[in-house]
């Protein structure tokens, strides 16, 4: 590979003049352009893109901030992995690479993504996982670079989101279920603070409220993304005077430990305990009775939260954008047969 320096000899040519062709500035005339560019297509010159980027004050690169725990990582289903599919087919084809940021859960999040915006290491950025109070954004929007976040959040004010519709979802899996004769409705929620936690939970209590159902804070049952927990959920559903009909799962691994307890009471999904689960993952897909679920496509919030950013950046964004982007990505409803009507004597 030759240098620009060695293009510049070659052709008799000071290196700003081949710089300056290379990069198609107006003020070289069309005949040295094409002769700077047929000699370095030639002599095999490749360019330093690094160098480039810094001078034009762009790394090309967007960043993707996600946090790392040992449930997250070893689960099968991996939320973020079809995500990064849609972020990346958008990127790619404008020229920008995705730099996944992968923080761990014991570290402060806060410090992890200051290092990332004190050294200009990426032109934008998507966060995942909002809190109610997220620091971060506060950052981001300070700094001036451009970002999404994928959830919502009280913090700043301004900026594009993606998120999931949890209250069309809660809304339509509680409908259904008092449709079936349910009144006494349970729900799953993440025991972290991620904000997704809290509005799925006020999205419950206002689904209750549309009913007339009094809200029950021993039907709340906080869980992890672990299918050992459904044993504990069961248990303490069902051993109570007056016991939970139906539930709401966040995490729908949970179902697994759910149908196990379950069988092992003699007891079966659909008619002595009605399920709904919030997404349709892989783990469960094999379950009998099916899952009753949630449909969502990953890439395609992947994609929504890439062009969000994309309306952002001046190398991207057409003249036209307003340049924020706030969605709740609706999800469909794929009935199974884990829920079911109230059986006779429950209701």
């Amino acid at each position: 590979m030759r240098g620009i320096a060695h293009l510049a000899r070659e052709l008799g040519v000071s290196t700003a003049t081949v710089s300056r062709a290379l990069n198609g500035n107006p003020n070289v005339n069309a005949a040295t352009r094409q002769t700077v560019l047929e000699a370095a297509q030639r002599l095999g010159y490749a360019a330093n893109q690094a160098a480039r980027s810094l001078a034009q004050g762009v790394t090309h690169s967007v960043g993707f901030m996600i946090e790392l725990d040992q449930e997250s990582t070893t689960s099968t289903d991996y939320f973020f992995m079809g995500v990064v599919e849609g972020m990346q087919a958008v990127l790619a084809a404008h020229g920008l690479d995705l730099l996944v940021l992968p923080c761990a859960k014991s570290q402060d999040n806060f410090t992890y993504l200051q290092r990332f915006v004190s050294r200009g290491a990426v032109d934008g950025m998507i966060l995942a996982e909002t809190r109610r109070i997220d620091r971060r954004i506060d950052l981001l929007q300070s700094s001036g670079i451009p970002f999404v976040t994928l959830g919502r959040s009280d913090s700043g004010s301004g900026y594009s989101w993606i998120d999931l519709d949890f209250e069309g979802v809660m809304a339509t899996a509680v409908d259904r279920l008092v449709q079936g004769g349910h009144r006494r409705i349970a729900v799953t929620l993440p025991s972290g603070d991620a904000n997704y936690g809290s509005i799925f939970a006020e999205a419950y209590r206002d689904s209750l409220a549309r009913h007339g159902l009094a809200f029950d804070e021993d039907l709340v049952i906080l869980t992890r993304r672990r299918e050992d927990d459904g044993d504990a959920v069961v248990d303490g559903l069902l051993d109570r005077p007056d016991p939970a009909t139906a539930i709401i799962l966040f995490y729908e691994v949970t179902a697994i430990g759910i149908y196990r307890r379950l069988a092992e009471r003699g007891l079966r999904p659909g008619r002595d305990l009605s399920i709904i689960g919030f997404r349709g993952e892989d783990s469960v897909r094999f379950l009998t009775p099916q899952v009753t679920c949630f449909h969502l496509s990953l890439p395609d919030i992947g994609t929504a939260a890439a062009r969000a950013l994309l309306a952002q950046l001046p190398l991207a964004a057409p003249a036209s954008s307003s340049g924020i982007v706030q969605c709740r990505v609706p999800l469909s409803l794929v009935p199974g047969e884990s829920d079911g009507p109230v059986p006779a004597g429950q209701a």
